[in-house]
């Protein structure tokens, strides 16, 4: 038996249906069975190539770089066709740098311009790229072996030599595989023959998936997860045998004793191929510089100039300058600053909000060269956290554009620098350790509680393993320990957690290049159809090649919508660089809490410490910024006692104190642990960070030996042992968790001008944010809520007024809000402009049919129609939405006649044919009843997602502040299983029947005045609950918190254990004082039987509401108020419209005194 033997077909995790090895255990498996190479060939992509060859090179194994291509029999762009395959499989191998090219072209073509269910490529795509490649003939799935299986031999052997031919001499194996499968057995002697005859080689291998025998269940557990399907389902995909895993030599010797030749064979193709990576570096696009100019004596000139243009004091700063230039000169990074400048100029001239995030603030070239609007020098920020020329690498500069408009400075980069050389960057989803117990259980046909069991016991923050739990977590370690059934989907959870399991698109990655990207990377399909690279950020990055972060930031389209506003209402021009530094009303509306739609500020837990910090500059923002995390969050505290002088900062050593004194003592950011190392260790600032990075990733052995280092310079600095030890315990767990100070400085600013905005143009804020969270309804009812706080109307959307935003109108009183018709579901953005363009063209609408009539040519149809009157936007035309919904067929119809007789020349049915049929001519409207205020807001809540001219909930504020412990929105801050009690109406229910037991359950999403919450109600709770879960009820529950992911999203829920109706009559018994408002009864005539009538309703419907009688008296009415108050139901109002004819009943609400 030969002892020369590779592997050389292998799917890693990266084969996204199927394959379950991991890159850095399959290689390690490999070292450990002694083989010298191993190939990588995943399903028609090459997404773990580069990570495959860093790994190998690693173990010292010579990596073979492939793929497992598909091959469309008639052509790329042909679908499958009648009894065909869409796509064969081929293996093919790159032989040497041109190989791999190829094999980067072919996977490149085959998912942009091939893609149909799967990545293809088609015979004549190989042909033109298969110089440097060799082919083997794959699995059941190929070409060559569909044909056998089919009886046709002489098909298959012409098949086999063309591939021959295709690929040239010596460069195409015929490949045999023994997985104990019937059909591969059935036609082994055919391949075999096959090879004989045409006189090609052999080559045997084992197509492995997983990596050891006993992976194969585990692996059956990742096709359901990936396919939907359940393990118990006979009819699903599946592996037939437990043999495709990593085998060793010995074991591949026994397969195939029959044919040495073809184990010995796989050892010839790895000394074959050669592929040498480590230099293949995309040269760096060129920056736009000026002819003759040389582009690092341009960089040096423009942030010579803005020293003088931009600092306070340009003298001191020279310095700080003169050696971040050096440094940027040394590394050899000047034209990656000067490309940087120009997307920041592109965004500045086409007026584009924009701001830099990270270490990047902390240059002065940037801030100097117009890339950041933060001065390093003033805020004591470090260079080296951004370039460190004792740790080089790339640069990293995040900017942040208007959500809006990103896609305007991608088309930038793509038309500067060409289509081929521009790509987005891929990401890969995987299961994280909640979901991989979640998507295990499921599968296996656990229910939810019994997964719930262990997830709720995981905290939701990064780097919690199944391990760490398991090791950390006692209860979590019980259970596993105690219960069979938990430990065995631990066990199954534990093999397929941290698996790639599909591919997504970098939400501001992108990728530059001087030459074609794919000279040097494989190319993908994202989610558009558009180019992404093959490779992920983290690899891009070790191959230097050029990446840049074009994040979409929705609150920098707030501050632009905000301009907008103030330019359109109070004229001038205002911009972002012109809002003071320092402004009163902002910081004491931070300080009053006031934070809702505030940048980074608001939020239950960040609004209550902000309250007791009253901050004061954009410092103590960033401080509180940056400590407001999980780990820092504990010295909060400690941070404002001290600011208050309630307790003293305490430094080790005096020469912490300039370092520590703007943070009172605390370490809060990076950045000084950096310079507390420098000032009492005497290390440059570059060595301080490579310190404070070993410490953060608690790297045991690059710590110990910079510790002597440390110890040393202390030692020098006439720091005793003991002192320098304290300290170094002291990093210790802040270097872990500091915060990067540019990063929190940049978005401190950033927090200010938009607490400056709205401070100052409170309306003009508020309807830039409503503008840009228009479809996110929960935010938008938060919003709403916050505009009724500061006594901003907010009018419902109108056709004789709106605009498609939020629009400001300035004609009343006070300022108001219009609600756009783009918030309005089933009108579409066509039809909107439309009825604007009409309306300011020909005056308002007066008439339904007469809309119609006007609106029918740009294509109003019913649903659209139906829409309008439930929002309530034909309110201005007629206020009974039941008789305008009762005419929609004849106001359609009436649209259809008038605009055929114009089409047709003739004159209107009614009038002269022109746009606007005079109102007198008009159909008269049959009346009705109109509907209830209930109603109306149901209507609402239907078509715009939230409640718009009022809330259910009016009128009830005390009843859900006495019924609950917290509010909707704040359940999204807290840990899990946090008890928690709320109270609000039921705006969506589902119904669901469980897969596995086929039990009833619900979710629920349950609203208050702040926003909305999910909430679950599994089974065993629903069968006493679901009699009380009737959507649009008003109800008040209880329940736990609970922390999900679902295929990467994150959300917070609650699971419900009790539901109620909230009865206001049984939950004010003990309300604290004051009214919600007053309910005025106008009874000018009644008789005695309707007073006693009025007086036993008002008995039964106690609530917040004072109960004003108006009285005639004489010749007027005079007002009567009862100590009695009222609850003002949709109930109550209808009894006594029904029971005391000629009463009038009005509501008028108070300020809410339910805190949202």
């Amino acid at each position: 038996m030969s002892d020369k033997f590779v592997h050389l077909h292998n799917h890693t995790e990266y084969s996204l249906l199927d394959g379950a090895n991991r890159i850095p255990d399959m290689v390690k498996r490999a070292a450990e069975m002694e083989m010298s190479s191993l190939a990588i060939t995943d399903h028609g992509v090459m997404f773990g190539v580069m990570e495959f060859y860093m790994e190998a090179k690693k173990k010292g194994i010579k990596p073979l770089l492939g793929v497992e291509a598909y091959v469309a029999p008639q052509g790329i762009h042909q679908k499958k066709g009648d009894g065909e395959k869409s796509a064969y499989h081929l293996l093919l191998l790159a032989k040497d740098l041109e190989g791999y090219r190829n094999l980067c072209r072919l996977s490149t073509i085959a998912a942009l311009e091939g893609y149909y269910y799967k990545p293809r490529v088609d015979h004549e795509i190989l042909r033109a790229h298969s110089k440097g490649v060799i082919a083997t003939s794959a699995c059941l799935g190929s070409e060559i072996c569909q044909e056998l299986m089919k009886g046709n031999y002489d098909k298959a052997q012409y098949n086999a030599g063309m591939y021959a031919e295709m690929f040239g001499e010596g460069n195409f194996f015929i490949e045999l595989q023994d997985h104990r499968l019937p059909e591969q057995a059935a036609i082994q002697s055919d391949l075999v023959k096959i090879a004989r005859e045409l006189r090609l080689p052999l080559i045997a291998t084992n197509d492995s998936h997983y990596l050891c025998k006993g992976d194969a269940q585990p692996h059956d557990v990742l096709l359901c997860i990936q396919t939907g399907a359940n393990v118990a389902d006979e009819k699903r995909m599946r592996f037939s045998t437990d043999e495709f895993y990593l085998k060793d030599k010995r074991e591949m010797g026994e397969l195939f004793r029959e044919f040495p030749e073809a184990l010995e064979n796989t050892a010839m193709i790895a000394d074959m191929c050669n592929v040498e990576l480590d230099k293949q570096r995309a040269p760096m696009p060129q920056p736009d510089v000026p002819e003759g100019v040389d582009s690092f004596d341009y960089l040096r000139m423009l942030a010579e100039k803005g020293l003088k243009d931009r600092t306070k004091n340009p003298e001191e700063s020279l310095t700080r300058l003169n050696y971040e230039l050096d440094v940027i000169q040394k590394t050899g990074f000047g034209d990656y600053f000067l490309l940087v400048r120009e997307f920041a100029k592109v965004a500045r001239d086409k007026g584009i909000y924009f701001g830099v995030r990270g270490s990047a603030a902390g240059s002065l070239v940037s801030y100097c060269i117009d890339i950041t609007d933060v001065d390093p020098v003033e805020y004591g920020l470090t260079f080296e956290r951004f370039l460190n020329p004792e740790r080089i690498s790339m640069p990293d500069v995040d900017m942040d554009f208007e959500d809006a408009r990103r896609d305007e400075i991608i088309q930038y980069v793509v038309e500067r620098f060409g289509k081929d050389r521009t790509a987005q960057i891929i990401t890969f989803g995987t299961l994280g350790a909640k979901a991989a117990i979640k998507d295990s259980g499921r599968v296996m046909g656990y229910t939810p509680q019994e997964t719930d069991r262990l997830t709720k016991l995981i905290p939701t923050l990064p780097g919690w393993s199944l391990d760490r739990a398991q090791k950390e977590i006692t209860d979590f370690r019980n259970i596993i320990q105690n219960d069979s059934r938990a430990r065995a989907l631990f066990e199954t959870a534990k093999t397929v957690e941290g698996i790639s399991r599909n591919a997504g698109v970098h939400a501001a990655g992108v990728v530059i290049s001087r030459e074609p990207l794919v000279d040097y990377i494989p190319l993908y399909r994202g989610n558009d159809g558009q180019a992404v690279t093959a490779f992920e950020m983290g690899i891009l990055e070790k191959i230097g090649m050029l990446k840049m972060d074009f994040l979409g930031l929705s609150n920098l389209t707030v501050l632009a919508r905000c301009m907008e506003n103030i330019k359109r209402t109070q004229g001038g021009t205002l911009d972002v660089r012109s809002i003071p530094e320092y402004d009163q009303k902002a910081y004491d509306m931070i300080g009053r809490g006031e934070t809702v739609g505030v940048f980074q500020l608001e939020g239950g837990g960040m609004t209550r410490w902000v309250q007791q910090l009253k901050p004061g500059n954009v410092r103590e923002l960033a401080a509180m910024i940056a400590l407001y995390r999980p780990g820092p969050m504990e010295h909060i505290p400690r941070f404002i006692d001290t600011k208050f002088g309630k307790q003293k900062a305490e430094y080790l050593d005096e020469r912490m104190k300039p370092i520590l004194e703007e943070t009172y003592g605390i370490i809060v950011y990076q950045d000084q642990v950096m310079q507390l190392v420098q000032a009492l260790a005497g290390f440059s600032l570059g060595k301080a960070d490579v310190l404070r990075r070993a410490m953060g990733k608690k790297d045991v052995k690059a710590m110990q030996s910079m510790k002597v280092e440390y110890m040393d310079g202390c030692a020098a600095q006439d720091i005793a042992p003991e002192a320098a030890e304290k300290v170094w315990e002291l990093l210790l767990p802040f270097a872990g968790y500091a915060f990067n100070k540019a990063h929190a400085v940049c978005y401190s600013i950033l927090a200010y001008q938009t607490a400056y905005l709205k401070a100052n143009f409170p309306t003009e804020y508020m309807a830039g944010l409503l503008s840009v969270y228009l479809d996110k309804e929960d935010k938008v009812t938060t919003f709403i809520e916050e505009c009724r706080r500061m006594k901003i109307p907010v009018l419902p959307p109108d056709v004789n007024r709106s605009e498609r935003d939020f629009y400001i109108e300035t004609e009343g009183k006070v300022p108001a809000i219009r609600f756009g018709m783009a918030a309005i579901k089933g009108v579409g953005e066509g039809l909107v402009e439309a009825i604007i363009n009409d309306r300011k063209a020909n005056g308002p609408f007066t008439h339904l049919f007469e809309f119609c009539d006007r609106t029918k040519p740009c294509g109003i149809n019913r649903g659209a129609l139906e829409a309008l009157i439930r929002a309530g936007a034909l309110d201005s035309i007629d206020r009974n939405r039941q008789k305008l919904l009762n005419h929609v067929e004849g106001a359609l119809h009436y649209g259809d006649l008038q605009n055929k007789d114009r089409l047709a020349g003739q004159a209107g049915l009614f009038g002269e044919g022109d746009s606007s049929t005079p109102s007198a001519s008009l159909p008269m409207l049959v009346e009705c009843d109109p509907p209830s205020r209930s109603d109306c807001l149901t209507m609402e809540k239907e078509v715009m997602g939230i409640y718009v001219s009022d809330h259910p909930l009016r009128g009830h504020e005390r009843t859900l502040a006495n019924a609950s412990t917290s509010n909707c929105v704040s359940v999204a801050e807290m840990e899990e299983n946090t008890h928690v009690k709320l109270a609000g109406v039921i705006a969506k229910l589902r119904p669901i029947v469980t897969k596995s037991e086929g039990k009833r359950m619900a979710t629920i999403v349950l609203e208050d005045f702040s926003g909305q919450v999910g909430g679950i109600v599994f089974p065993a709770t629903y069968e006493k609950l679901k009699d009380k879960l009737v959507k649009d009820t008003i109800v008040k529950l209880s329940g736990s918190v609970m922390h999900r992911e679902m295929r990467g999203e994150k959300s917070v829920e609650v699971r419900i254990d009790d539901v109620s109706p909230l009865d206001p009559v049984l939950e004010l018994d003990n309300r604290p004082g004051g009214s919600a408002g007053v309910v005025t009864i106008a009874i000018p005539r009644a008789t005695e039987a309707e007073l006693k009538y009025l007086r036993q309703l008002i008995v039964e419907h106690p609530g917040d509401y004072e109960c004003c009688l108006e009285i005639r008296n004489g010749g007027g009415l005079i007002p009567i108020f009862l100590t009695q108050h009222i609850s003002p139901t949709d109930t109550f109002v209808t009894a006594v419209r029904q029971g005391v004819v000629r009463s009038r009943v009005q509501i008028t609400h108070s300020e809410p005194a339910y805190a949202a």
